[in-house]
């Protein structure tokens, strides 16, 4: 699973190390820069990274209908730098795409890793097209219809960094450390506002 989008995530990209970029500041503005992979903590590349610098993802948007209301399943990003963030920081579970890999096998492949939960009874995955990034990453999306088990925990990959910054010593994280149903209104505030026209294409699709 590939999912860590970090685009322009320098040095820190290839050696891990985010204090080679040369103090906090630094350190702070290269992880600002980092927009996919959930807004590019993960700058760090996970071990199974097929493809560090990888400008195309590929996604699942689950679906439910609950009391006539339309509800959405979203993933919030895990790791440190993400811990306060909510509003506008939620994701669809995703992941980048190899180069001539299939979109909508590795969208599966992704949902799984990072949600914990293989769909078994699809019938149908509706295409949403695709949306671009802040960082310039393309994101390819599908929605499918289902739920979660009632007593369901999300499990994902983990991702490694080192933390404390400059504490030479390495943690791992999930790479998604949340997954939960909205409804269409409050996804429209969760989630990242370049996949808002995932929701808007949901919606034409199954009205």
């Amino acid at each position: 699973m590939i999912h860590h989008d970090c685009v322009d995530c320098l040095a820190a990209q290839h050696t891990h190390d985010i204090s080679r970029l040369g103090g906090k500041d630094k350190a702070r503005a290269a992880l600002a820069k980092c927009t996919e992979r959930f807004d590019g903590v993960e700058c760090l590349v996970p071990a199974h990274s097929k493809s560090p610098r990888s400008r195309i993802s590929a996604g699942l948007l689950m679906f439910r209908r609950r009391k006539n209301k339309l509800e959405v399943l979203l993933a919030h990003p895990g790791g440190p730098f993400h811990v306060h963030k909510d509003d506008g920081a939620w994701t669809i579970p995703k992941g980048e795409v190899a180069p001539g890999e299939d979109l909508l096998m590795r969208a599966q492949i992704e949902f799984e890793e990072e949600v914990g939960f293989r769909p078994k009874t699809v019938r149908d995955y509706i295409e949403l097209g695709s949306i671009i990034q802040k960082g310039g990453k393309t994101v390819h999306g599908w929605a499918f219809e289902g739920d979660l088990p009632e007593s369901f925990q999300p499990k994902s990959n983990l991702f490694e960094m080192e933390w404390p910054p400059h504490s030479g010593k390495r943690k791992q994280f999930p790479e998604i450390d949340r997954a939960e149903f909205f409804t269409e209104a409050i996804a429209r505030q969760k989630l990242k506002p370049t996949q808002v026209p995932f929701l808007d294409r949901l919606r034409a699709a199954i009205d």
